[in-house]
This record gives structure tokens, sequence and C-alpha cells, in this order.
């Protein structure tokens, strides 16, 4: 018990720092006193003791829970398997029947009180650089309206991004960024008690100074919807993409599909188990009027969420849990009557029109096909300078579904600091620009990402394949003639300011982001690139767009539901679409990663960016090889057996048995085709140097526990991994990622886990020994280390200077450190 206080204080200090979480507990702290949601709602060290300090016998209260709730009549259960159903009900009445008798589940609200005060404007200092407007209604319980889902019907609308829309409104006005409306999924906005329908509003600085004003446009749109009839087209639209997606459904893992299911069986009447969150059967005009009656300023709640915050007022209180700084106002009554009935409606503000990416077409290319072996793998079927096409059509998962993704090189997008900032901001305009058109293709459930990958853009189409080309076409269109536009430059740019602020934020991204850094050759520090964007200029960016666009070469990937012709057509739409010219081989950039000295020993110590986060971190990374030549996938088969050897014990040591943190991992990394080994500790406990003597003490150990492992239990590892290897892909969408892996890491070996699978049944156990006695046992002939080491703010980074005592290198300065260094030669 002792331990499990640990486990879990250690996992509360994990979301200490989290706004999300800060602000769920600032909302039930200000919940009405005595309502069921006005509690501590996780747990930590101080709650569980403080509770044995007043009386409580902790061992026995959790006997008495397990008791009282831990019983047939509160449980419900799924269990999914390959066996025949007879087998599985035979191994149901032999595991479970002990399971005692008790009763039904009452789900009956004990309280009808009001969740929250009305009238009030909660402003909570948030940890990262944002401004967010939260407003919250409270609906009656709609369980039992499954089939209608008016909730749903109305969440499509007030968080619709097309044109008409209340964020299309606030964009143009220059006060939001983003959006997003509805009834989240989790238990407290899903009760018996009520649903709670939560709009989010990410503002901009202008937003944040006309907050009221972005509230009464919320009112001026609920007033339209008010005034409009409920349009049954609307609710025939999500009809037809429910239907679609429940008879369509991609398999998904079946531990998360067991819990979907065993969660569904609280809510839906036996046979929409499986289909109760897909069907929109009942369309009831009333009810979604009834349900708009709850959204009116007395039924709402307030909360701002801002670095914005007045800390020296007289206000400022106290969250006792998280200690999050807050203020409670009161909100104008003037201002709520305003709301409450707006005296005008903008003539921008209007119901969408219809979704034309709703797919009609879901015939299955591959009827007439024959399913040949020749097949497995995708192949190239278009080879010219300035685009390669792979291609692979489904035989397997059989639904109407395609993903298509493309890597554009682009020219000189990475070469300097200014150019990769420039990328940036061309990509994010670019993403802007589209907004309406991809998230009317993402309603009808045909998805695309754009991401910026070092020197090249990444476009990803996915989903119902029927008008993927028609939106494919959209975005090439737009990206040959795209000219950015004043206003939204300064938006986009002001976002792209507070995403640089907010990287490094959480101490586990910001140690791989130091990894990183030390590993690639040139890596543009985020610091950097903030003070470059403060000085660019729209005039900047427009000089730009057209250099980088001038050179392109595209290398892409088609899978799924689409013939070859689809798929040669698909590479006709690039080349007569774009103008650009060819970019030379030459000119494209090639990821370079560091070589470390064999026996050298290699650490960088910083402070964590955030001056409140507690948690430390230590990432230590061992090089192997380049993954490249006859021998590498044997390397990589030793090395994940390593990986699932010592996974179990480096948990049961480090954080089990020596409670150094809730998070601990070691795994495999494969940095642009460099294959290495990482250990990882996240502590609040614990300082760096101390997480780093535990970690070497555990792998120096390592060498007995190799020495020990009886043949039984090699071969339980062995064969496992051969298991996980030889495992089929659940979806198409997996499949494909590991497809688009092999082909960003210029491997293009697409049976990677099959020949894997057949290098690991002549690996033996001395194979693994003599792996770990060349690249990790000290001292080892090819033993190299890099060590991450992120100090919360009770750490002492003064410490770090004991570790040059033991035979470490600090690097101080990483541009010098580069300098003197050597570098693989870029495979990738």
């Amino acid at each position: 018990m002792d331990r499990e206080i640990l486990a879990v204080d250690s996992e509360f200090n994990q979301v200490l720092q989290s706004d999300s979480c800060r602000l769920s507990q600032l909302q039930s702290h200000t919940c009405s006193q005595g309502h069921p949601l006005n509690r501590f709602t996780w747990g930590n060290k101080k709650s569980l003791v403080d509770a044995m300090g007043s009386g409580i016998n902790l061992r026995e209260e959790i006997l008495q829970m397990y008791m009282k709730k831990y019983h047939g009549g509160a449980m419900k259960l799924v269990i999914i398997g390959g066996e025949p159903l007879d087998i599985l009900e035979g191994w149901t009445m032999e595991l479970f029947s002990k399971v005692k008798a008790g009763p039904l589940l009452d789900m009956t609200p004990k309280t009808d009180m009001p969740f929250w005060k009305s009238g009030k404007l909660y402003k909570l200092e948030a940890v990262r650089d944002v401004h967010s407007l939260y407003l919250s209604w409270t609906l009656p319980c709609l369980h039992k309206e499954y089939m209608k889902k008016p909730e749903d019907y109305l969440a499509h609308l007030l968080g619709h991004e097309g044109k008409g829309s209340l964020l299309y409104f606030l964009k143009a006005k220059g006060w939001a960024s983003s959006l997003s409306a509805g009834v989240g999924s989790g238990g407290s906005e899903r009760s018996s008690y009520a649903y709670i329908f939560e709009m989010s509003i990410h503002l901009t600085d202008s937003g944040l100074k006309n907050v009221f004003e972005v509230i009464g446009a919320v009112y001026q749109y609920i007033k339209l919807l008010k005034q409009s009839e409920p349009q049954e087209w609307i609710f025939k639209e999500l009809q037809d993409i429910g239907y679609m997606e429940f008879r369509f459904a991609e398999e998904q893992p079946p531990d998360d599909y067991a819990v979907n299911l065993a969660e569904n069986m609280l809510f839906y009447s036996e046979k929409h188990i499986v289909c109760g969150e897909y069907i929109y059967e009942d369309w009831d005009p009333e009810l979604v009027k009834h349900a708009l009656c709850f959204f009116n300023p007395d039924n709402m709640r307030v909360d701002l969420l801002s670095r914005s915050f007045d800390k020296q007022s007289e206000a400022v209180q106290c969250e006792p849990w998280f200690g999050s700084q807050y203020i409670e106002e009161d909100i104008p009554s003037s201002l709520i009557e305003s709301w409450r009935n707006p005296v005008r409606l903008d003539a921008d503000l209007h119901l969408p029109r219809k979704n034309e990416f709703i797919p009609g077409d879901f015939t299955l290319r591959n009827i007439n096909s024959p399913r040949c072996s020749s097949e497995d793998n995708p192949r190239c079927i278009v080879d010219e300078p300035f685009i390669k096409l792979w291609y692979k059509m489904d035989m397997t998962f059989n639904v109407p579904r395609a993903n298509t993704y493309f890597l554009i090189s682009v020219r000189d997008g990475y070469s300097s600091l200014e150019n990769a900032v420039l990328t940036d901001l061309f990509a994010n305009l670019l993403k802007d620009e589209l907004n309406e058109v991809l998230y009317q293709a993402y309603v009808a459930k045909l998805e695309t990402t754009i991401s910026v990958i070092g020197s090249k853009l990444e476009i990803k189409l996915f989903g119902y394949n029927d008008k993927l080309p028609i939106l494919l076409s959209n975005i090439l269109s737009t990206f040959q003639s795209f000219s950015p536009k004043t206003d939204r430059f300064e938006v986009i740019k002001e976002d792209l300011e507070r995403a640089y602020k907010n990287t490094n934020m959480k101490p586990m991204s910001h140690s791989s982001y130091l990894r990183l850094q030390v590993l690639r050759e040139i890596f543009w520090d985020v610091d950097e690139k903030l003070g470059i964007l403060m000085k660019l200029t729209f005039t900047d960016l427009v000089t730009f767009i057209p250099k980088i666009l001038s050179q392109l070469h595209i290398e892409g990937l088609c899978h799924g539901n689409l013939s070859e012709e689809e798929a040669i057509n698909i590479s006709k739409v690039f080349r007569t679409t774009l103008s650009a010219q060819t970019l030379p081989e030459e000119a494209r950039h090639g990821e370079r990663v560091i070589c470390i000295p064999n026996c050298e020993n290699f650490v960088r110590s910083v402070r964590v960016k955030n001056d409140l986060e507690e948690n430390s971190v230590v990432e230590v990374y061992y090089p192997v090889e380049q993954d490249i030549g006859k021998e590498a996938t044997r390397l990589r088969a030793i090395t994940d057996l390593f990986s699932s050897i010592i996974e179990e014990p480096c948990f049961d040591q480090l954080r089990t048995k020596e409670q150094l943190g809730y998070t601990v991992d070691s795994s495999p990394r494969m940095t642009y085709r460099m294959l290495g080994y990482c250990f990882r500790v996240m502590s609040s406990k614990y300082s760096p140097v101390y997480l780093q003597s535990r970690i070497d003490n555990f792998i120096n150990g390592l060498s007995t526990l190799l020495d020990g492992l009886d043949d039984e239990t090699f071969e339980h590892h062995r064969s496992g991994l051969i298991a996980d290897k030889l495992e089929k892909e659940p979806s198409l969408s997996y499949q494909t990622g590991d497809y688009w892996s092999q082909i960003v890491d210029k491997r293009y070996m697409f049976d990677m886990p099959k020949m894997e699978a057949e290098e690991l049944r002549t690996i033996k156990k001395a194979d693994v020994i003599a792996w770990y006695d060349t690249y990790i046992r000290s001292p080892a002939p090819k033993r190299r280390r890099l060590a991450i080491h992120v100090y919360g703010c009770n750490a002492d980074i003064a410490e770090a200077a004991k570790l040059q005592e033991q035979f470490w290198t600090a690097i101080d300065n990483v541009q010098s450190f580069k300098v003197s260094s050597q570098f693989y030669s870029s495979i990738c």
C-alpha cells in the first residue's frame, strides 16, 4: 500500500502542470457545495496520508469499497476471442462464476442542485502560452435519447467551421483560431445528473481583449438556431455518415474494443450495444428545440484560461490541490441580459451548406482482381524525375477507404534558420486557407493532415476513397495559386509564436527534443526560430513562397480501395496542377546523424522550461549501428529481443521496487536509420544525477540477468516476439503506416517484420549477450552514450558537475560540439 500511494502521487505529479487538468479540478472545486462533482477528482500522497492522519484506516476503507462496489450488479463483462462461442462461454463460467451477486446499479441522480453558480466568470492562470475560453451548459440526462442524439446535432452546428459558421465569423474578426463544441465522452460529462455541453474557443490576443463580444457572437448563433426550424436534412447527413461509419468500421485492437463495449452496456439497449454510438434513427425536432432551451446565459459557466492574468489582484484565490491561481468575477447583469436576447443577428451567420464530400460510391475495386501473392507489397508504378509513386490495392480489409500519403521536397525549405520558419508559416497559412474545404471533408470522414517534416511538406489524405481525388485536386490547386493575405498572416504568425513558446513545456518531450538536437546535424532551435519569427514581415513570406515552390519533388503512396489506373491519375493531378520544375536529387535535404566515438560518454544538462515543473527526466541513449547492409535486419531483431527480455525487469526494479517515478521505460530508437537503445525515467522526487546512477546500476546488473535466463524463458520471449512480428495489422491505416515508414526512411523493405521474424528463429541467447557485451555493457568495445538530463524546479543543476568526475563529458554548446564531430553519411 505504501508503494502504491507513491505511485498514485507520481501519477498526480505528471498532471500537476497540465492546463486541462487544472481547469477540470477548478470546475470541480467551484461546483455547488454538496454536489457529487464538488471534490478532488484525482488522488495524491497528501489526500491519502491526510485521510490516515485523521483516523481513517485506509486498508479497511479499500476492503469496504471492494465489498460494497465489486459485485455483479455493478459490473458489465465483455469477452472477445477467436475461439468458438461455446468455448468462450465455458471459459466465462469457469473464470467469472464466483463473482458475487449484488443489486443492479442505481443510475438515478441523488440531487437536482445546479452544478455551478450562474453569472460568474472564472479566470484561471495558464501554464502554457494560451488564451482559451470555455463555455459550459448543463443539459438534461440524454442517456435514453441515444437514437435521436440531439446533442450531436447541436454540436455539429455550433462546432462547424464552414462559411456562415460561428468559427468562420470569429476568424474573420481576428478573434479566434479554433473552436470545438459538444458533450465529452467522460463520466462527469455524460452522467445521470446532466450532460455537460462544452464549447472551447482558442482566442487570439484581440479575442482576449474582446472576450465578451466573442460570447455575444456565440449567443447570436444560438439565436439563429432557435429562430430556424431544426433541419431534417442536416440530421440525415449525420445519419448517413453514422451508418457508413458503422457499416465500414475498421477493426480496432480487441482490448480497446472490449473496454468500449463494456461501457456501451451501461447506456444502450442489448440490440444496440455494438452500434449505439453510430445510429441516428429517430428525427425529433421537438427534442432539439427542448435541448436548445438550455443554451442561455443563466445556465452557463464561463472559464477563461490565460497567461495574461492579474496576479496582483486582491481577488486572487488558490485552488488547494493543484495550487492554481484563479479569480472569480461577477459578469455584469447588463451583459447577461444582452446575451439572453441579442438585439441583432449578423448577416454573415447562417446554417452550413450541404456537404459535397459525403461519399456515394462504396464499390470495392478488388472484386475483379486476382488474389495473387505478387501483390503482397507496394510496388512502384510511377518513377519519373518529378514524382515517384508506390501503389498497393487492398486485398485484406475490403473497405471503401484509401490512404494516400505524399512527401513534397521543396527548394531550400530547411537550408537556413529563416527559411525553416518561413516554411512553417507557409504550411500553417496554407492549412488556414484550406480549412473550410478540409473541414467539410473531415465531417464526411475524409481527413487531411499537412505538416512540415524537416525540409519536406507531408500531405496525407485518408478516408473514404469516393471523393478523395476531388479533395486532392482542390488542395493542389490552392497550393499552386496560394497567395497569403495580410490579416491572416498576422493571426497565423501569432499562433506560430505561441506554438514555439509552448514547445518543450513537458519534460518528456523536452528530453526527446534535446536528444534529437544533439543527434541531427542540422536542427534549428525553437528559441532561435522564435527570435527570427518576431522579425519576419509579410513581404518576407510573399517573396519566399515562389522560391520554395519553384522546384519540387514528390514521393507518394496510394494504398487501399483504388485501382492502379486511379492511382496513376492521382500522379497526373500533381503534374498537371503544379507548374514547378523538378528539384534535382543533390538539392534534396538528407538527414545526417552524429557519430559518437566508441567509449565516449556525453551528457547534456538543462533546466525545465516551466519554472514550476517538478518533474526531472533522464534519457540515456546508446547508439548501436547505422541501419544499412546485410547485418541490419539481424541487428534490429536482436535489439528488439533484448528489449522484450529486459522491459519487465526494468519496470519492476526502477519503478515498482525503487519507486523512482511513475514513468519508466526502455526501448529501441530509430533516428533517420540510426539504430539505438534508450532508457528513460521521469521523477518528481529524485535528481537526474541520482536517477542516472540507478539506471547505470540496473544496466550493470543485466549481465547476471541475461546469464541466468533459462532456455524456457528465453524461448518464451523469442516466440512471443516472433508472434508479434507476424501478427496481421488490425486495419488498413495500421498497414499504411508501416509501408509509409519504409518509404520515408528510404528502406523500401515492405516485409520487414516478416524478415525480422525469420531472423529471430536463428537467434540464440548467446547472440543477445554478445549484443549487450558489445553495445551496452561497461566496458564494451562499441559502447557510447548520450545522456539527456532535464532538471525539475526542485533539483539542483549544480549537481551536474559531479558527472564529470564519473567520465562524462558535458555538452555546454551544441553547435560547438557538432563542429568538432563526425557524422554518418545520409541514407534518408
